[in-house]
């Protein structure tokens, strides 16, 4: 058995944010009916067409999902809807704010019906507050969440090349949905969870406001340092390639200095004798370690970093990441099915030993309509007629 085998998730859904946290629950067995718009379904279905003609975001995201086309203002879908909620244990949506409540689809709405329940609402600001009607995308609450204030060069600031308010969010729905099953276990009560975009993102942005704190200087952007502790970064070798490497304490530094750089006598400059030496006197000690470097390859470097037992990594690109040893050594990649053939899949990271993850097909749009309409005991022939009318 999976831990969410015999669970239904409903889910109005689109972009990234909610499909992410909807994806995750079918991982864990969960029955996730994913309710589309007819003829169009959730935009990320055309964003690109890189997965052999599916978009990327999409395959990513939607996997082991039904995917069932409803027009949500059609006069019939509300005892559609009612019909799917009568057998459902969360309702996830992440449509417009207030789109919802105006749908009958809010945790007040259905409380007294459904009263085990869960309803995860996922937003870009939250269900109030003056920002609540506000449209929110993931550069945006990257940027409101003072993210982009500390990424980038001196000169620029730069988004997260991945949609992490968007992953941020689907996180923290995904764990408090898992929370509240358990929480109804206990009290046969189901509940609303609100999760938001930018709290999810202020969360992960509380180091750099702790540093900040009492009107302090914020933390720097420093690219692909790190801001305030050095050496830890790039760093370029003889042949030109990246190597990536970080020391936390001054063990590692004394050890960096004697065997790898080879000049024990910088343990002793007090120009870097102590972690925000080193972070104020950067520039002068990046050209020492770059200039050390200058004369070794790449691996080279790694060599020396991995005797001395100082962190390091490649600077992999994507064709470096689908070949990455560790992965394929450790077995991580499985293929699912998509309407465009099998495609690679990373197996969910953390399942335990005790079952198997849970990686079906990504579904073509509205592809198990018809099937869950007349699991509702809806007829052909209405099935028919809802379809003529553009309503599934």
């Amino acid at each position: 058995m999976r831990p969410l085998d015999g669970i239904t998730v409903v889910t109005l859904e689109h972009a990234i944010a909610a499909p992410f946290c909807t994806r995750q629950l079918a991982d864990l067995g969960a029955r996730v009916i994913k309710v589309e718009r007819p003829g169009v379904g959730d935009f990320a279905r055309s964003y690109d067409e890189r997965v052999r003609g599916l978009a990327s975001h999409f395959v990513w995201t939607n996997r082991s999902k039904e995917s069932l086309t409803l027009d949500v203002k059609h006069q019939e879908a509300n005892t559609i809807l009612t019909k799917l909620l009568e057998s459902a244990d969360v309702l996830v949506q992440n449509l417009a704010p207030g789109a919802a409540a105006r749908l009958g689809l809010s945790y007040e709405s259905l409380r007294e019906k459904f009263p085990g329940l869960i309803v995860c609402d996922i937003s870009g600001y939250g269900a109030d507050g003056p920002y609540r009607d506000k449209k929110a995308y993931d550069l945006l609450i990257q940027s409101e969440s003072g993210f982009l204030s500390i990424t980038g060069s001196s000169d620029e600031p730069a988004k997260a090349g991945c949609s992490i308010a968007d992953i941020a969010a689907g996180m923290y729905a995904y764990t408090n949905i898992l929370a509240a099953l358990i929480q109804r276990g206990k009290t046969g009560q189901g509940c609303n969870i609100d999760v938001s975009m930018l709290e999810s993102m202020v969360e992960w942005m509380s180091y750099p406001l702790y540093y900040a704190m009492d009107g302090a200087v914020p933390p720097p952007r420093a690219g692909a340092s790190h801001a305030t502790i050095y050496p830890y970064g790039p760093f370029t070798a003889g042949d030109g390639k990246t190597v990536m490497l970080g020391l936390q304490n001054e063990r590692e530094w004394e050890v960096f200095c004697g065997k790898v750089l080879q000049q024990p006598e910088l343990t002793t400059d007090p120009r870097f004798s102590s972690n925000s030496r080193r972070t104020a006197a950067r520039l002068e000690l990046r050209a020492i370690i770059v200039e050390a470097f200058a004369g070794l390859t790449a691996e080279q470097v790694v060599e020396r970093l991995d005797a001395a037992q100082i962190a390091n990594a490649r600077m992999n690109d994507m064709h470096d990441l689908w070949e990455h040893a560790q992965l394929k050594s450790r077995q991580r990649w499985m293929e699912v099915d998509t309407p465009a053939g099998k495609i690679p899949a990373l197996l969910p990271p953390g399942v335990p030993n005790t079952y198997t993850p849970r990686m079906d097909a990504v579904p073509a749009l509205g592809q198990h309509t018809d099937a869950i309409l007349a699991e509702l005991g809806y007829a052909n022939d209405t099935v028919a007629r809802l379809r003529l009318q553009n309503a599934v």
